[in-house]
C-alpha cells in the first residue's frame, strides 16, 4: 500500500506496531511517565518494513507525527503519551557537522560531536489553554514555533462568543513539556592544520533533556532546520541552521570515534609480539628529533596509561601519567607537545600564555545568543581532552589564578564550578602534558626545580614525572644531533618536492594513523592487573630506598602510584592483561632516571622528594635551622632585631660563606619564616 495520505501512513504504522513491537511498548507504558519514549533501530523498521523506514528519512516530521499518532491509537499504550525515537542510522545518514549543506534540511540525520555548552531546563508550552476576558471561555491553541501564537478571536466552535477579545493564559489548564538546548562542536581528533571546529545548536525536548553535560561525547540522531535571523526588526534572507533532536546516544565506550577494522585488529594484535615493539613505538614517535630515548619511553607510556580504580567506598584513582618537560630553549619541547597532541586519540594542544582559567577548565559564561541572557556552562580544554592527553605549552608564562584550575584537574580528575548560581561537576579525565622554560634562560641542574620555574610546588609534586631537557656541549653527541637535523632538512626539501629520497632514522617505525589506532585499540579493551612478583618488586624498591636514606624522604606514595601507573601502561602497551616483573623494572628505571635528574640531594648523593614538592633540599634545610637558631640568640641578647651583619659573621663560624647566607636569608623572608622590621634587622615570625 502506497503512503499517499496522513491517514494511511497512521494506518501503516499501527498495523506495523502491533505486529512487531507490541512487547517493547507494553514495557514502555509501565515504566511511564519516568520513560517516556519507545526507542527503536532503523534497521529494525528497515527489515520489517523498507518503505516505512525510507518515509522516516526523507520525510521525518510527517512520519514522526504519524507514529506517535498511532501510539495513542494502540490498546497497549493505555494512558501514556509515548515519544516515537529512533536510533542507530544508517552510514549515509551519518553527516559531519561541517558538511550539513541546505540539501539535509527536513530530513532525518545523524551528527556526532562534544558537547560544548548546555542550558538550564526549561517548561516549553505545547498546548496552551487562553481564556477569554469576555465571556469567560477556554479556547485551547497548540504550539509550533518558539513564539506562543494566541487566538486571534473566541472560537464559537470552542464554546466562545466569537468575538475579538483579550485573553489570559492559564497555566494549569495548559501543557508543558521540558526543553534544553545544547551546542555540540566537532570533535577536536578530526581537526587537523588549524581548523576552527564548527558548532550546532540543538533543541532537546521531553525525555532527553537534563542528561547531557558538556565534555560528553554525543551522536544526535534528529532533523535539520533552519532558524529565522534578524537584523532588528527586519527578517533576513539568510537562516541559522538548527536541528531539533528525536534521540541521543552517549558514547560510553572510550574512543568508539576511532574506527577499527578487523584487518587493523589483525594487525594490531600482531605487532604487539614484537620484540622489538617497545623500540618501535618510541622510534614512532617524533622521529625527527634527535635523541631523548627515555622521555620518548616516557611519552609512549604516557600516551597508554595506566588503569583508573574505582574503589567500593566511591573514591577515584587516577590511571593517567602527568608528564612536565622543563627544558632549555631549543630543546624542542614545543614539538614534542605538537607531534602528542596529533598522535594521541581526543587530545587538546593549548599554550598557557594565551589561555585562562575558563578556557582550560571550564565556565560559567552569559550567552544573550545561545542562553538568552541566562547563564550557560561552557566546557574548557581540560574536559574536552576527557579520556585523551591535554599538552599545554608554555605552562610557567599563565596567571598564577589560571594555574590554580590545574591542581583539582590533575589530581581528582573533575572540575568544580560554582558561579552565578550553577554548581557543576564536570570530567576531566585527562592526562596532563606540560612544558616550561627555566626562569634564568638554562637549568640548572644544582639548584632546586622550585626556584627555576615558575610553578608552585604544590602543582609539581602532581606530576608524576618532571624531565629535565638540558643543551650541553659534547663532541660526539652535537655531531650526531648536527647530522640529524641537517638530514632532517634535505629530507623535508627533496620530500616537499615529491622526489624520491628515503631516510629510515626520519621515517617512524609504525605510521602515525595505524599508532593511534593501535592506542585507542588498547586503551578500549585492555585492563592490566599487578601479577605478585610485580607488586613485590614496586613494593621492594619503594620500602629499600625508603630504610637506606634516613636523612632525607626520596619517595612518598604519590611517587608509589606512579610506579604502578607506568607499569600498567607499560603492559598495555604489548596488549597484556598483566602487570609482570618486567613492567615492574621498566617502571622503576624511568622514575629513577627522572628523580637523578631534579630529585637529586646532590651533597648526600641521596634521592629528597622534598626538593620537588618543598623547593628546599636537605642541607638548605639544615642550614636554616642553624640561622633561625643564630636569629633567636641574636634577639634574645640584645632584646633587639637580629642585624644582618651579625647573623653572617655568625654563620661563617658555622661554615657557611656569605653569598649562602644572603640567599637563605632571602628565601627565609619569601617563606614568612623571618621578617624584617628595619631594613637590614631581622626577627623570627613565630616569636
Amino acid at each position: 500500500m502506497a503512503i499517499s495520505s496522513l491517514e494511511s501512513l497512521i494506518e501503516k504504522w499501527e498495523r506495523f506496531f502491533q505486529e512487531y513491537c507490541k512487547d517493547k511498548i507494553e514495557s514502555a507504558s509501565l515504566l511511564y511517565p519516568e520513560k517516556k519514549s519507545l526507542v527503536l533501530d532503523y534497521w529494525d523498521i528497515d527489515r520489517h518494513d523498507s518503505e516505512l523506514a525510507e518515509h522516516l528519512l526523507e520525510r521525518p516530521y510527517k512520519t514522526i507525527y504519524a507514529a506517535e499518532e498511532a501510539l495513542k491509537l494502540i490498546e497497549t499504550a493505555g494512558e501514556a503519551l509515548l515519544r516515537f525515537r529512533v536510533r542507530n542510522l544508517p552510514e549515509s545518514r551519518k553527516i559531519e557537522i561541517r558538511d550539513l549543506r541546505a540539501v539535509h534540511l527536513g530530513k532525518f540525520i545523524s551528527v556526532d560531536g562534544l558537547v560544548k555548552k548546555v542550558t538550564e531546563v526549561r517548561p516549553k508550552l505545547e498546548d496552551a489553554a487562553f481564556q477569554c476576558q469576555k465571556c469567560g471561555a477556554i479556547i485551547k491553541v497548540s504550539q509550533e514555533e518558539n513564539i506562543l501564537i494566541e487566538p486571534s478571536e473566541c472560537y464559537s466552535d470552542q464554546g466562545g462568543c466569537g468575538r475579538k477579545s483579550s485573553f489570559k493564559l492559564l497555566t494549569e489548564e495548559s501543557r508543558f513539556i521540558d526543553s534544553q538546548k545544547i551546542e555540540l562542536q566537532e570533535s577536536p581528533e578530526g581537526l587537523r592544520g588549524g581548523a576552527q571546529p564548527m558548532r550546532l545548536v540543538i533543541y532537546l525536548e521531553d525525555d532527553l533533556v537534563g542528561d547531557i553535560v558538556p565534555g560528553d561525547r554525543i551522536t544526535v540522531n534528529g532533523v535539520l532546520r533552519v532558524q529565522a535571523r534578524r537584523s532588528g526588526r527586519i527578517k533576513l534572507t539568510e537562516f541559522n541552521k538548527v536541528m531539533d533532536a528525536n534521540s541521543i546516544e552517549i558514547k560510553e565506550q572510550a574512543f568508539e570515534e576511532i574506527a577499527i577494522s578487523e584487518e587493523d585488529e589483525k594487525k594490531i594484535k600482531e605487532i604487539s609480539q614484537d620484540p622489538m615493539l617497545y623500540e618501535k613505538i618510541r622510534k614512532s614517535i617524533a622521529p625527527t628529533i634527535y635523541g631523548l630515548e627515555v622521555e620518548k619511553d616516557a611519552l609512549a607510556l604516557q600516551l597508554f596509561g595506566g588503569v583508573p580504580k574505582l574503589m567500593p567506598d566511591g573514591t577515584r584513582t587516577r590511571g593517567d601519567i602527568h608528564i612536565l618537560l622543563v627544558g632549555d630553549p631549543g630543546t624542542a619541547k614545543s614539538q614534542l607537545l605538537r607531534y602528542i597532541s596529533q598522535l594521541a586519540p581526543r587530545s587538546i594542544y593549548t599554550s598557557g600564555k594565551s589561555s585562562s582559567a575558563a578556557g582550560l577548565t571550564a565556565s560559567a559564561v552569559r550567552s544573550d545568543e545561545f542562553g538568552e541572557g541566562r547563564w550557560t556552562l561552557e566546557a574548557g580544554a581540560l574536559v574536552l581532552a576527557d579520556l585523551g592527553i591535554a599538552c599545554v605549552d608554555e605552562l610557567d608564562k599563565m596567571t598564577p589564578k589560571d594555574r590554580d584550575a590545574l591542581h583539582q584537574a590533575m589530581e581528582q580528575q573533575e572540575i568544580s564550578i560554582a558561579k552565578a548560581g550553577i554548581n557543576a561537576t564536570l570530567k576531566s579525565r585527562c592526562a596532563l602534558l606540560g612544558a616550561a622554560n627555566p626562569k634564568f634562560g638554562r637549568f640548572d641542574e644544582y639548584a632546586p626545580i622550585a626556584d627555576q620555574i615558575n610553578i608552585p610546588p604544590a602543582l609539581l609534586s602532581r606530576f608524576d614525572l618532571i624531565f629535565p631537557l638540558t643543551d650541553k656541549p659534547d663532541k660526539e653527541r652535537d655531531e650526531a644531533m648536527a647530522s640529524h637535523i641537517l638530514e632532517a632538512h634535505k629530507y623535508g626539501e627533496m620530500f616537499e618536492h615529491e622526489k624520491e629520497l628515503e631516510i629510515e632514522k626520519m621515517k617512524p617505525a609504525f605510521d602515525p594513523e595505524f599508532l593511534r589506532k593501535y592506542i585507542a585499540y588498547a586503551k578500549r579493551n585492555i585492563f592490566p592487573i599487578l601479577t605478585d612478583e610485580a607488586m613485590e618488586k614496586i613494593k621492594e624498591y619503594y620500602v629499600d630506598m625508603r630504610a637506606k636514606s634516613k636523612e632525607t624522604v626520596p619517595f612518598t606514595p604519590r611517587q608509589l602510584e606512579a610506579f604502578i601507573r607506568i607499569a600498567e601502561a607499560s603492559a598495555r602497551m604489548r596488549l597484556s592483561n598483566v602487570v609482570s616483573a618486567e613492567d615492574a623494572e621498566r617502571a622503576i628505571k624511568v622514575v629513577e632516571y627522572y628523580l637523578t635528574k631534579v630529585g637529586m640531594e646532590r651533597e648526600l648523593q641521596t634521592f629528597n622528594i622534598d626538593i620537588i614538592t618543598t623547593g628546599i633540599s636537605k642541607t638548605q634545610k639544615d642550614r636554616m635551622r642553624i640561622i633561625t637558631d643564630i636569629i633567636r640568640e641574636i634577639c634574645h641578647e640584645t632584646d633587639a632585631p637580629a642585624p644582618v651583619e651579625e647573623i653572617i659573621i655568625r654563620a661563617q663560624e658555622e661554615g657557611m660563606d656569605r653569598d649562602t647566607v644572603e640567599k637563605l636569608l632571602s628565601k627565609m623572608r619569601k617563606e614568612g619564616i623571618i621578617f624584617e622590621p628595619k631594613h637590614g634587622k631581622y626577627r623570627l615570625t613565630s616569636e
